[in-house]
């Protein structure tokens, strides 16, 4: 029903929740993120011990091509033991609403009860909640469980954004290495990489409603700590090897 205001009625707004359970926006994100990191480490790690521009871009198009595969393998098995294990409660769930119809209502009641919904009205919303098989499984996934049976996650689409996202990441830092070489090139990976990680970060605070700056200044130093080691890292085994 409408609000009534000094004007008149304001008309409601519907208030929506982005899914946060397939999967898939997370993997992307975590892709990007991921392969950005560990790309562009690998890279300036390799460029540290004064290697040569081929010996970067091997390593490079290695750590891209084997990294996304590797996220993309992992998303997947991941998700698909997980989306299995519920579709193994939901079946569980299933077998003993058919089984023992009102031993489930009752368990459904005594949840609302202890939600605080009067014992009276408890009994009777578990009795409508039950009438329907599938409604009756809906809910008790939902109040049980914790979970949507129609949202389990497609571990398809995870591993296809996991491998794309973190492909696109680990792409970043390689760039300047097919057209520059020397220090060049690693100032290049290196001004690119914190571009892209500033870009990820403020991409993050539209997921989690946080402060942009926050967002962008911590992904910037969780990118240039490691890719700073690293390059240290391979300085040190360069100078020592030599």
């Amino acid at each position: 029903m409408p609000r009534p205001s000094s004007g008149g009625y304001e008309p409601l707004h519907e208030h929506h929740h982005r899914n946060l359970q397939g999967g898939a926006a997370r993997a992307a994100i975590f892709g990007v993120s991921d392969g950005l990191l560990s790309n562009a480490s690998l890279i300036l790690g390799v460029a540290g011990a004064q290697s040569h521009n081929s010996a970067v871009l091997i390593a490079g198009v290695a750590g891209m091509v084997g990294g996304a595969f590797s996220m993309a393998s992992g998303e997947f098995v991941s998700m698909k033991a997980q989306r299995e294990l519920l579709e193994r409660e939901l079946e569980l769930e299933r077998i003993e609403i058919s089984r023992r119809p009102e031993g489930e209502r009752r368990e459904l009641a005594r949840i609302y009860e202890s939600r605080g919904v009067d014992p009276a009205v408890a009994n009777e919303l578990a009795g409508e909640m039950m009438r329907d098989p599938d409604v009756a499984l809906e809910t008790h996934a939902r109040e049980e469980l914790g979970i949507n049976p129609r949202e389990l996650g497609s571990p398809e689409k995870a591993a296809a954004s996991s491998f794309l996202s973190f492909g696109l990441g680990a792409l970043f830092p390689l760039i300047p290495w097919f057209f520059a070489r020397g220090q060049a090139a690693i100032l290049a990976s290196v001004l690119v990489g914190l571009a892209a990680a500033g870009v990820v970060g403020a991409g993050l605070s539209a997921f989690t409603g946080r402060s942009w700056r926050r967002s962008t200044v911590r992904q910037l130093f969780v990118f240039a700590v490691p890719a700073a080691l690293l390059y240290g890292i391979g300085r040190l085994l360069g100078v020592s090897v030599t």
